[in-house]
């Protein structure tokens, strides 16, 4: 071996020594809120949208690739990780899963600006809206927003069972029929569903529309869509159950019954998406832009 590779192997080390140590550091920090990140997805059916989400995520940063804009921008990336160490340790005190895991995310962004700048968290700006969203809300907020969603979809179905002349006398989130009362409990308040929704809404806007305004419209358009369609299935399953078998309200009838109502709302979604699409390309059309050249990317 010559002189030369050697002295080219001894000046390696001490440019990789640092990025190995910060590598250890930053999964012993945080390996706490990726392992518990990841049982959640597994075991809680309130985060189960994260084993897609998550995966997705990454993919979709790999397909976007680098950004021909990038430049490291190393003392705002340094504030930034140094606010989610701040961040991370602060929650572990407190046990605090949900900033235990936004700080990961944080981090991460940290990261990404000291070695390509702004420009790279724009070009995985969709990447980082998913992965923030496959991070389960805090039980708290869960159910303060589950309680107000139980109630209108109560409301709601218990209106058009009355329509249908199905007597009916509601309490709360209880409807009571004939013989067989009908709890809308927290799981079927409709809240997995319209988080699926969003996530959805916020997937196909930032893969098939280029405008901002276009793409917060079908956000907000997800929100009515998965309230409309939990309403539905709780007038199904009362109306299924009064006329057909009680068993309908239960078990794998129940369950199914879900799945289907979640599909028809994932069908309107994705109709007002293409809606939505169609009328972006006859924007550009009329400004004399060719919409097939337009960049898919986000």
């Amino acid at each position: 071996m010559s002189d030369t590779e050697v002295g080219t192997g001894e000046t390696r080390l001490p440019l990789q020594a640092p990025l190995v140590l910060g590598a250890l550091l930053f999964a012993w920090l945080f390996w706490e809120p990726v392992v518990t990140l990841l049982r959640d997805w597994w075991n809680d059916p309130e985060a189960a949208h994260g084993l897609l989400l998550g995966p997705l995520a990454l993919y979709l940063a790999y397909r976007a690739g680098l950004s021909e804009h990038r430049r490291p921008q190393r003392v705002l990336g340094i504030v930034i990780l140094c606010g989610a160490v701040v961040l991370r340790i602060v929650s572990g005190l407190a046990a605090e899963l949900f900033t235990m895991r936004m700080s990961l995310i944080g981090a991460a962004l940290g990261l990404v600006i000291f070695a390509w700048g702004l420009p790279q968290v724009r070009r995985w700006w969709l990447s980082i809206a998913l992965l923030v969203l496959a991070v389960p809300i805090p039980a708290v907020i869960l159910s303060t927003l589950a309680l107000p969603l139980q109630l209108r979809a109560s409301a709601f179905g218990a209106a058009l069972l009355k329509w249908r002349d199905v007597p009916v006398v509601l309490s709360g989130n209880v409807i009571n029929l004939p013989g067989r009362s009908l709890f809308v409990a927290e799981a079927c308040s409709g809240l997995r569903s319209l988080t699926a929704l969003l996530s959805l809404g916020v997937l196909m806007g930032g893969i098939w529309l280029r405008s901002p305004v276009l793409r917060i419209l079908l956000l907000l358009v997800s929100i009515p869509v998965g309230m409309f369609i939990n309403g539905i299935r709780v007038f199904l399953t009362g109306f299924l159950v009064f006329f057909v078998n009680p068993a309908a309200g239960d078990g794998f009838m129940h369950l199914t019954e879900g799945w289907a109502m979640f599909v028809v709302a994932f069908g309107i979604l994705g109709g007002v998406t293409w809606l939505l699409v169609k009328a972006e390309w006859g924007l550009r059309a009329l400004r004399g832009r060719n919409p097939s050249t337009a960049d898919v990317r986000g």
